[in-house]
């Protein structure tokens, strides 16, 4: 079995997209499709940066999003693999969920980038700039986050944010709490605490007003049915009922990202390979979580040639 993975965010870099939009109608049409939905020229900050611009989260996710949608359809209009048939399932990384879900029809590309639009302008809405951070936590198991998240957090929120990998935990919350987690980690058993360049702290409680405007977005707009079912960051199970996906969306946006789970649980039902689409990000932590789990990466023309290969 194959399950086919689309990175989240902090995956953009300005470059992004160029080879594939240079070689390929498909990627050039795509990227202009996502413009056309957002009034923007998008494709050009993913391409020229600055890169300062490119970071916000309103640009960030369905920048990540675009490239990964560029090169899935690159794969299956320039070299005739179809993810329904070849694949068994999906998953994403936060907004990567999203991007998944464009994949398997259950958004069209315009909605998906309308969401992701509204989905980063209510993340970073929904508390002040400095109000709120993110750390990684590196040599540390989910155990030990949890009980360091518990200790840091002093009356404030701290909370595990990302689950990654046996080895990469991300705690989110107020930013005095994150503080402490960065002094504190070391006498907890993490080997490091590296504070997250990041505008608000995704996936904690601080979330809720967010969590409302994208339930109310997703009333409006929800997912259809799905050609593959779907493995939801929340939950780490397997979804196929597009209305319990709409409500799991909502719960993403102060839930925890249960990646390393996930991945055991792709594993345990007879999934194989992993392959991520658009990003290098994930396949690591796959391979962290399962050393006998196959991982591909594509993001290149190169790359993608030779996934078609492997995959005829």
């Amino acid at each position: 079995m194959r399950a086919f993975i689309f990175p989240g965010q902090g995956s953009q870099k300005v470059g992004m997209g160029a080879d594939l939009a240079e070689a390929s109608a498909a990627a050039r049409e795509t990227f202009q499709e996502v413009d056309d939905a957002l009034n923007q020229k998008l494709f050009t900050l993913m391409r020229e940066g600055p890169d300062a611009e490119l970071t916000l989260t309103s640009n960030a996710q369905p920048a990540i999003m675009a490239n990964a949608i560029a090169a899935l359809r690159v794969l299956e209009n320039d070299f005739g693999v179809k993810l329904k048939d070849a694949g068994d399932c999906v998953a994403g990384h936060s907004l990567g969920e999203y991007t998944a879900l464009c994949a398997v029809n259950a958004f069209s590309l315009t909605e998906t980038a309308k969401l992701l639009r509204l989905r980063g302008i209510a993340m970073q809405d929904a508390v002040p700039i400095g109000v709120g951070s993110m750390a990684a936590l590196l040599g540390s198991d989910i155990e030990t986050a949890q009980k360091l998240a518990e200790a840091a957090a002093e009356g404030q929120v701290c909370e595990i944010a990302n689950d990654n990998d046996p080895s990469q935990v991300v705690l989110s919350g107020h930013a005095q709490a994150i503080d402490r987690v960065l002094d504190m980690a070391k006498e907890y058993g993490a080997k490091r605490a590296i504070k997250i360049a990041v505008s608000a702290p995704f996936h904690c409680s601080l979330m809720k007003p967010a969590a409302q405007r994208m339930k109310l977005a997703l009333e409006n707009t929800p997912p259809s049915a799905m050609d593959l079912p779907l493995y939801a960051n929340v939950t780490a199970a397997k979804v196929a009922d597009s209305d319990e996906e709409k409500a799991l969306l909502v719960d993403q946006i102060t839930g925890r990202v249960r990646w390393r789970e996930s991945v055991l649980a792709m594993r345990a039902d007879g999934v194989e390979q992993f392959v991520e689409l658009g990003g290098k990000v994930l396949g690591p932590m796959v391979s962290r979580t399962d050393k006998d789990a196959k991982v591909t990466s594509a993001i290149t023309m190169e790359d993608l040639e030779a996934l078609a290969k492997e995959l005829a």
